[in-house]
């Protein structure tokens, strides 16, 4: 997995490509915790993501809950595999996906 920051003022955007699963969803927890502190906007790009496992739904859900707190997130690009993720746990209903 590779994670590309783009920041500007208090929006971040992480465009995260490859798999989020159990071995790389530290490394996209370990990066918003060090990058989410004064983000009022957080969106992530998944337009080259490939799989996404339990593991990544964790880490989305806990940034989900800091946005909540401090400003706004959401999810850009998803493929068809990704939605069918996100719908069948009903992450779909929790995300705001566009």
């Amino acid at each position: 997995m590779t994670i590309e920051k783009k920041e500007q003022g208090t929006e971040l955007e992480l465009i995260v490509s490859g798999r989020l699963d159990t071995t790389t969803a530290p490394q996209l927890e370990a990066e918003l915790k060090r990058s989410v502190g004064n983000v009022t906007a957080l969106s992530f790009d998944f337009a080259s993501l490939e799989y996404l496992s339990s593991a990544g739904l964790r880490v989305l859900l806990a940034a989900q809950k800091v946005m909540n707190k401090q400003g706004t997130m959401v999810i850009r690009h998803v493929n068809e595999t990704i939605m069918e993720v996100f719908e069948i746990t009903g992450f779909s209903e929790i995300l705001t996906i566009e």
